[in-house]
């Protein structure tokens, strides 16, 4: 049975009220970004365009839409922090992705604790009950399908040191839905949870015991 679809060539725009795109790829992990330029200015940033990349060693990403703070100061230093977005910070992540001067310090624009990493100088956030310290692997400028450069920018970095709230593991299991997170949707407002409600368990095919 064939259904007509509504279609749209997005160079030429999507003419609806709002860019579908972000609401279709979702829900989306928050890249909670923090980092140190040289100087030692703190910048505290959400990203959306997130997630992790390699499992061994463990590799995650995002990607900022324009050169911006959290770019600047990871390639100036080859550093940076992910800290987990949880319900109770979610406010606090909206709040530091205000568009204000390059200098400000988003931990003192949101009430919220730098923490000294253990191996990279980029603070952590100490509220966050996950952190991931991370070196840069890999910095790319985006291009389109005609070979343009695009003010996009894709930051890759190695996971080099994890601290969890001890309170989120259960005989050594991490319980993600007791850590709330929040994810972003569609829209320029819609964020999601997560519930053990939600929860539905999947065996791969690979895993399967053969009979």
């Amino acid at each position: 049975m064939s259904r007509q679809r509504y279609s749209y060539q997005p160079r030429a725009g999507h003419g609806l009220p709002h860019d579908p795109l972000n609401a279709i790829i979702a829900p989306r992990p928050i890249g909670w970004i923090s980092s140190q330029s040289a100087a030692g200015e703190r910048n505290l940033a959400p990203y959306s365009f997130f997630n992790c990349f390699n499992y061994q060693p463990p590799i995650i990403g995002f990607s900022s839409q324009g050169k911006k703070d959290s770019v600047r100061n990871i390639l100036e230093t080859g550093e940076f922090v992910w800290n987990l977005v949880t319900r109770s910070l979610a406010e606090a992540a909206n709040e530091s992705s205000a568009s204000v001067p390059h200098d400000t310090d988003e931990f003192a624009l949101t009430g919220l604790t730098p923490l000294p990493g253990s191996l990279v100088q980029a603070p952590m956030v100490a509220e966050s009950p996950v952190n991931f310290e991370c070196r840069l692997t890999q910095h790319l400028q985006l291009h389109n399908a005609d070979g343009v450069a695009l003010d996009g920018w894709l930051i890759l970095g190695e996971v080099v040191a994890v601290h969890i709230d001890p309170d989120l593991l259960e005989e050594g299991i991490y319980q993600t839905s007791k850590a709330e997170p929040v994810l972003r949707a569609g829209g320029p407002s819609a964020w999601y949870g997560i519930s053990e409600a939600q929860r539905f368990d999947l065996i791969r095919p690979d895993a399967r015991k053969k009979p």
